[in-house]
C-alpha cells in the first residue's frame, strides 16, 4: 500500500493525517493496517521512530468510530499500554489528533498526576485509555476501570516494559481482559522474554519485522569519541558550541549526573534543562514543552526520553554515559533522524566503558565509526575492578587526546 487512501480508512480519519502532512505510509504502517483492519493480532518488530503510533492507532480510532454503542461507565473499549509517562501522554496526543470532531472518547491514566481526577474520568466510560502498567494496577485495585469488556489490547514498546519490570504487572492486566479481545504488540527490539509475552497475549499472530531488531535509524550518522571521564563534561561543551542553533539530547546515566551536568551546561551560557525521575511531572512537561519549542536548545535526560519523545527537531544524540543495556542506546539514537531528517549521535567512551561499547557494536552487528580519540588499550573490565583486583592503567592505543577544537563536523 502506498497511499494511506488505499485502505479503506474512513474520510475524516485521511483528513486528519493529512492535515498533520503525512502522506505516504511507513512499511510498518503499510504492512501493520490491513491486519489489524483484518482482525488479526500483530507482532510488529520496527526501529523507532518509524510510526508506530499510527500503525495502530488508525485502524484501532476506524474500528471503534464505525461502532455505534458507548463505552458503559468505567468500561474501557481500547488499552493501550505504554512504558512511560512521556510515551504515553505523546500516544494520547496523537490519538486525540485522530479522534477530533468525532464521539470516540480517549483516556490517560498515568503517574504524576491526581488519581481522583482520573477516577472521576474513567467513571464515563472511555472508548481508548492510554496507560502506564503501574497507575492502571492502582485504578484497577480501586475498582475505579473494568476492562471486562475490552476489544483491543496494545502493548507499546513491549521490550522496555520488560526491562523496567513490568512482567508481573502485565500478567496481572492480562488475566482481567476478555479472551476474545484483539492484540497487538509493537517493540524495536526482540528480547527472550517477548516470546513468553507473545504466547500469552497473541492468537495466531501475524508478525511483521521492517528492520532487524537491535538495528539503528538508517538516517543517524552515529560516532564514538574516546574520552577520559574527567573530560567529557569540556568536550561536550565543544560539540554543543559548535551547533548552538540546533536541537541536542543529552543522555546520563544518572538522576544526579544528569541535574548535575544541566546545571554545569547553564553555568557555561547554554539554555539547558533537565528530566529525570527526581522530577516532578510538571517539570518534566515543562520542560519537554520548552525544549520543543526551542527555548530550549539542550535537554539532559536519564533514560525515561530514550523511548516516548518525538521532535522531529532534534538534530544531535549525546552518549555522555554508556547505557548498560545494548538495545537502550538504540532507542536512545532514534531521537533524532525523525519524520525523515538526518540527524547525528556520538557515544563518549571513557576506559570504564570498553565492554558496553562492545556491547552495543555486538548487538548493532556494526562497528561504530571512531570521531574523536583512539580506542582505550588495556582498560580493565568493570566485573574485575568490582571485585577489587588490580586493574591495569588504561591508556589510549596511541598516545592521543581529544581536544576542544575537535569538534565533528556538521551533519549532513
Amino acid at each position: 500500500m502506498t497511499h494511506f487512501d488505499s485502505f479503506g480508512l474512513a474520510p475524516r480519519l485521511l483528513q486528519r493525517i493529512a492535515e498533520q502532512g503525512h502522506t505516504t505510509p511507513t512499511p510498518i504502517q503499510s504492512r501493520a493496517i490491513p491486519e489489524v483492519l483484518a482482525g488479526r493480532d500483530v507482532m510488529g518488530l520496527a526501529q523507532t521512530g518509524t510510526g508506530k503510533t499510527l500503525a495502530f492507532g488508525l485502524p484501532v480510532v476506524h474500528l471503534l468510530s464505525a461502532q455505534r454503542n458507548r463505552p458503559a461507565p468505567k468500561a474501557v473499549h481500547a488499552l493501550v499500554l505504554a512504558p512511560t509517562r512521556e510515551l504515553a501522554r505523546q500516544i494520547e496526543s496523537t490519538l486525540g489528533t485522530l479522534t477530533r470532531g468525532t464521539p470516540v472518547r480517549i483516556g490517560l491514566v498515568v503517574g504524576g498526576a491526581s488519581v481522583h481526577a482520573q477516577s472521576e474520568r474513567l467513571a464515563k466510560g472511555t472508548d481508548i485509555l492510554v496507560a502506564t502498567p503501574g497507575r492502571l494496577i492502582d485504578h484497577l485495585d480501586r475498582g475505579t476501570v473494568s476492562l471486562a469488556h475490552t476489544r483491543f489490547l496494545v502493548l507499546d514498546e513491549a521490550d522496555q516494559m520488560l526491562d523496567l519490570g513490568f512482567i508481573h504487572a502485565l500478567r496481572r492486566i492480562a488475566r482481567m481482559l476478555p479472551h476474545g479481545r484483539q492484540t497487538l504488540l509493537f517493540s524495536a527490539t526482540m528480547p527472550k522474554l517477548m516470546a513468553e509475552i507473545a504466547a500469552a497475549y497473541l492468537r495466531d499472530p501475524v508478525c511483521i519485522e521492517v528492520a532487524p531488531p537491535g538495528r539503528a535509524a538508517d538516517r543517524v550518522e552515529q560516532g564514538v569519541h574516546f574520552v577520559p571521564q574527567g573530560d567529557k563534561a569540556r568536550l561536550l561543551e565543544s560539540y554543543l558550541a559548535a551547533h548552538r542553533s540546533e536541537l541536542a539530547l543529552v543522555f546520563a546515566r544518572t538522576k544526579h549526573g544528569a541535574e548535575k551536568l544541566m546545571k554545569l551546561l547553564e553555568s557555561w551560557g547554554f539554555a539547558a534543562g533537565s528530566i529525570h525521575g527526581n522530577k516532578s511531572q510538571g517539570q518534566r512537561d515543562r520542560a519537554l514543552a520548552a525544549f520543543r519549542a526551542g527555548e530550549l536548545k539542550v535537554l539532559v535526560a536519564t533514560d525515561v526520553a530514550a523511548r516516548g519523545l518525538d521532535i522531529p527537531g532534534v538534530r544531535h544524540v549525546f552518549n555522555y554515559d554508556l547505557p548498560n543495556v545494548p538495545e537502550t542506546y538504540v532507542h536512545r539514537i532514534g531521537r533524532t533522524a525523525r519524520a525523515g531528517a538526518d540527524g547525528r549521535a556520538v557515544a563518549f567512551c571513557a576506559p570504564a566503558e570498553m565492554d558496553e561499547l562492545r556491547a552495543i557494536e555486538k548487538a548493532m552487528g556494526l562497528r561504530i565509526p571512531v570521531v574523536g580519540g583512539a580506542p582505550w588499550a588495556g582498560a580493565a573490565p568493570a566485573a574485575a575492578q568490582a571485585k577489587g583486583q588490580p586493574a591495569a592503567a588504561a591508556r589510549p592505543a596511541r598516545p592521543r587526546r581529544p581536544a576542544r577544537a575537535s569538534a565533528p563536523r556538521r551533519a549532513a
